[in-house]
């Protein structure tokens, strides 16, 4: 058990960090920025303990890995290291009394979410408590399909960052965009696609951890369970105020899978702002 406790110091203090820096500035994004590393962190130390000879824990490190260096890429690109706080909690923050917003800061947005944090990385720790299990065939089937899911995630995430930035080139040129929300490549078949690989890959993640313990159920199917009803969530709460300024939004609801990327049902051509009026 000394390695789970030494993950569950490591998250205290992350969490205290993300907390205290809060308070200090009054930015609630500090549990976003620390969203794509801490996990690698934690998964690195289940390998460690390991004394890194064990090839599943090094191969589940290294996919997190990759996973949190992509993902940690697009935050800093969108601006979140440069004091940038998720739109979303200004949105809370103006519904919500001071103290009520205190408390759902510490513990949703800290608390809650740290803990999710460490959960989605403790398949690491079903693999390190059966390290005795060989490395198999289904442990590299795992992690190409956890590696697919990170491309697919590259791919939606690229095309949102290029819709966004002709969006806002549009706008810097004196002209409303027709078109105010990304409907084109994967997002024509899912609303959220990068959710949908996001949330995928810590699916994969709890499947490399039960092939070490030879057994599908365990108790680690939690991690990914939270994630996804995190994401539906916020999934819900995203797109109200999505729809809230843009009408449009409700036709692309209409067509479009909301997360797992499916046929769309519909026209190919994208919604536009005329089409809601």
């Amino acid at each position: 058990m000394h390695s789970l406790y030494a993950v569950f110091i490591t998250a205290g203090a992350f969490g205290a960090l993300a907390w205290i820096a809060s308070l200090i500035t009054g930015d609630t994004s500090w549990i976003d920025r620390l969203w794509s590393i801490v996990p690698v962190v934690y998964v690195w130390e289940f390998a460690g303990f390991a004394h890194f000879s064990n090839a599943r824990l090094d191969v589940m490190a290294s996919v997190v890995t990759v996973w949190g260096a992509r993902l940690t890429f697009n935050f800093a690109r969108r601006g979140g290291y440069s004091g940038v706080e998720d739109y979303r909690w200004a949105v809370l923050r103006a519904r919500m009394t001071g103290w009520q917003f205190q408390l759902f800061n510490l513990f949703f947005i800290v608390i809650y979410q740290s803990a999710i944090l460490v959960l989605i990385s403790l398949p690491a720790w079903t693999a390190y408590e059966n390290r005795g299990t060989s490395f198999n065939f289904l442990d590299v089937l795992l992690a190409v399909i956890f590696l697919t899911c990170t491309l697919g995630e590259t791919v939606a995430d690229q095309q949102q960052w290029n819709f966004q930035q002709g969006k806002y080139a549009e706008i810097a040129a004196g002209r409303t965009p027709q078109v105010q929300f990304v409907q084109t490549g994967l997002f024509r078949f899912s609303r959220h696609p990068n959710y949908f690989f996001d949330q995928a890959q810590f699916w994969v993640l709890f499947l490399m951890g039960t092939v070490a313990a030879t057994s599908i159920f365990q108790w680690t199917v939690a991690g990914p369970l939270l994630l996804s009803a995190l994401f539906i969530g916020s999934t819900r709460f995203t797109e109200g105020i999505t729809l809230s300024k843009y009408p449009e939004y409700s036709l692309y609801q209409a067509r479009t899978s909301p997360v797992i990327p499916w046929f769309a049902g519909g026209p190919a051509e994208p919604v536009h702002v005329s089409q809601a009026l």
